[in-house]
């Protein structure tokens, strides 16, 4: 049996982060990875760079083949950057799915290669797989595909169906839409984006209707089958055929292939892998990080655990889960939607002392110079404290624009600091100054 200092099973964000910092460390260190076309985890390969490099490929009006010879540059590129990466830190590297034995005690398998293998401590990094829901046909029927699937495509399908309307939904509408594809979104919820602020959610669907993508709530599919090389979706109302079918309906924590049922290491309610606030399993010395452990699914947050894991390991211990700050988000439509903090809603229902403000980016000299007026800075402060409550930024570069914000709520800066920041012009960030004169 192989024993090492440390093994982690998962080629994610949080895991090669770990795998390199202990291997410098002096530690002896495996990654187990089943596939190579993983190397680097589901951002590079298949989650945020490769849509992302979309996105910007298409807005470039390139042709789809030029989009996805595009895309496959820039994931072959970073695979095989993160595969050097760890050579470089002398990490051994196994091409295996892994599973456990007993608590500590792996097997890995290869084709029909078998190696049992042990460590100090094991790092699950697993990350998630797409939610199939039970809808009869959604698993069997052809031209259906997952986020992963929909980006292998060698044409473009003309009539695209998209089943779900969350962030991986709707990105991927924006994506095909500015392809060139019909796309028509089929989202069960009856309210677009229910978790933003209803005027910024009011403005994202009108935008993307005005791009001609056509928005649906409340549809409750029944039935998903194929027709004439078409694939179907039957519901309680009526009846739609698209050449292609993209279910975004969300991500698990892919738990099945480590087989935890021969450890003692906890789900919860949600199928995900119990830890406390280090990140650490109920099996001492094995710890969970990234997405197969229940958090937000974003590779920052896969990142942040392993600087717990990392801070526990290492004898501090003073960083953990609970003392976590705020986590922003960005949602890539056409302007990007920026989130962090409490809606106006949530500031109310947690009856604080609060005062909102919310400007249209039409009303900004950058949006003139970028022919661009789409879009509107929201804020919510608290008028006690001074603090910053939340924010939605949907604009040009509000992606960037929100780390600012993140930046004053974690380090307590009150919103009347930025009435007098001084800012670049003309810039959509200046209007910082703005929003914030409440």
């Amino acid at each position: 049996m192989l024993h090492y200092d440390i093994v982690v099973i998962g080629f994610g964000k949080a895991g090669k982060t770990l795998a390199a910092k202990f291997a410098s460390a002096g530690k002896k260190v495996a990654l187990i990875e089943r596939s190579p076309s993983m190397y680097g985890g589901t951002c590079i390969n298949i989650g945020c760079i490769p849509t992302k490099t979309l996105l910007v490929a298409a807005e470039q009006h390139l042709s789809f083949e030029e989009v996805f010879s595009q895309k496959e540059a820039v994931v072959s590129r970073l695979n095989q950057k993160n595969y050097a990466m760890l050579q470089d830190k002398s990490v051994d590297l196994f091409d295996a799915e892994a599973h456990f034995i007993s608590n500590k005690v792996l097997e890995m398998v290869a084709g029909d290669d078998r190696q049992e293998i042990t460590a100090d401590i094991i790092i699950i990094n697993t990350g998630a797989t797409s939610n199939i829901l039970p809808i009869p046909g959604l698993a069997t029927s052809d031209y259906v595909y997952d986020s992963t699937g929909i980006q292998q495509l060698s044409e473009l399908p003309e009539i695209l169906g998209i089943l779900g309307g969350g962030n991986i939904g709707l990105e991927f509408a924006t994506l095909y839409n500015q392809l060139g594809s019909k796309v028509t979104v089929l989202d069960a919820s009856d309210t677009f984006l229910p978790r933003a602020e209803p005027s910024i959610a009011h403005l994202a669907k009108q935008y993307l209707s005005e791009d001609g993508i056509r928005l649906l709530q409340n549809i409750r599919t029944t039935e998903i089958k194929n027709e004439d090389k078409k694939v179907v979706v039957v519901t309680e109302d009526e009846t739609y055929s698209f050449d292609a079918l993209l279910y975004a309906t969300g991500r698990k924590p892919n738990v099945a292939p480590l087989q935890l049922e021969n450890t003692d290491i906890q789900l919860s309610k949600q199928g995900a892998i119990q830890v406390n606030k280090h990140c650490e399993t109920s099996v001492p010395g094995v710890f969970a990080v990234g997405d197969v452990n229940g958090g937000p699914q974003f590779t920052y947050v896969s990142l942040d655990d392993a600087r717990i894991v990392y801070n526990y390991l290492t004898g501090a211990g003073d960083y953990t889960l609970e003392n976590r700050k705020n986590i922003p988000n960005t949602l890539f439509i056409t302007p990007p939607l920026s989130q962090i903090g409490m809606t106006e809603a949530q500031a109310k229902e947690a009856n604080l002392p609060y005062a909102v403000k919310e400007i249209p980016v039409a009303s900004m000299p950058r949006a003139h110079v970028n022919n661009n007026l789409r879009g509107a800075f929201k804020v919510v402060v608290n008028t006690s404290t001074k603090e910053i409550l939340g924010a939605s930024i949907f604009a040009t570069g509000s992606q960037e624009i929100i780390n600012i914000i993140t930046v004053a709520m974690d380090n307590h800066i009150p919103y009347t600091y930025f009435k007098h920041q001084l800012f670049t012009h003309p810039t959509l960030a200046e209007n910082l100054n703005d929003v914030f004169d409440l």
